[in-house]
């Protein structure tokens, strides 16, 4: 430890040059994983794809690892592209919110399209890009594909995320404010050197917005115990301090590696899909 640096302001300093090397920022309101998760997340869909499939996407990994948070530029020049990046499942009755359909127009016939558009849209924008995904493979728009693909990697990757499945984004009806940032971007600019990401193979998912929905139940089953162990985390302590990222690390760890992994493979699996209902194209060389 250098001369002249306290124990915790050592530790500080060496958040912040990890956080750096993780090209990590802190996210805007809108956003549900940090720049970091996205970009490991699409890194690591790469590996998951089958050798006929692969090529392409091995060559473009610096595109799409660069363009991954894409979508996200967007919404300062478009708002309305905010609702694209969340839903709100808590504004529907009760888990599952069996009440809520996932065909689009059905939903939109039964709440009206303000409530469907102003609770979010993520899995149906999750459904739109694997559709334009499969055009562009069909197509033969090779370089259009990179761009959707990362796009959909984005929007694949967010229904991952806890807090952009519920009406408590960030904590801000429990008084939690900050706790999206603390669980998906600032543990991993701390500690995503220690934790394995292990992706399964990618496999054909037969209904892309279907799945999409599924992927949102499932993180949004872990928001009521994110949120518990933040307030574990925070007990007796004023300030989020390096005690309280140790305490939540260690309560949350293997959810948010779950999630993660979890996101890698289905970025990928969309990528496969989209390439196996085109008919699976031969990619240029």
């Amino acid at each position: 430890m250098p001369l002249g640096f306290s124990l915790n302001g050592w530790r500080k300093a060496q958040a912040f040059v990890l956080a750096a090397l993780l090209g990590f920022a802190v996210p805007e309101m809108a956003r549900a994983w940090g720049e970091s998760a996205q970009r490991l997340i699409v890194n690591r869909a790469v590996d998951t794809l089958p050798n006929e499939l692969r090529p392409f996407f091995e060559n473009n990994r610096k595109y799409l690892t660069e363009h991954v948070n894409d979508p996200l530029n967007l919404i300062d020049e478009h708002p309305w592209e905010r609702n694209n990046h969340f839903i709100e499942l808590d504004k529907y009755g009760k888990f599952p919110y069996d009440t809520l359909p996932r065909n689009y127009k059905a939903a939109v016939d039964k709440y009206g399209k303000s409530k469907i558009q102003a609770s979010g849209l993520l899995p149906w924008q999750v459904g739109v890009y694997s559709q334009k995904l499969t055009e562009d493979f069909r197509a033969g728009r090779w370089e259009q594909a990179k761009v959707d693909a990362a796009f959909l990697a984005n929007f694949v990757a967010e229904t991952h995320d806890p807090f952009n499945t519920t009406e408590n984004f960030d904590g801000r009806l429990t008084t939690q404010n900050g706790i999206n940032d603390r669980f998906n971007s600032v543990l991993i600019a701390r500690y995503g050197s220690f934790f394995p990401i292990s992706p399964r193979d990618a496999f054909f998912i037969s209904d892309p917005t279907d799945y999409a929905f599924d992927s949102c139940l499932e993180a949004h089953s872990l928001v009521e115990s994110l949120l518990l162990a933040d307030r574990r985390a925070k007990k007796g302590l004023t300030s989020y301090t390096d005690e309280y990222y140790d305490r939540f690390y260690n309560l949350t760890a293997a959810s948010l590696i779950r999630q993660l992994s979890d996101a890698s493979t289905d970025v990928g699996s969309y990528w496969l899909t989209a390439w196996i209902n085109a008919g699976r194209p031969a990619a240029p060389r």
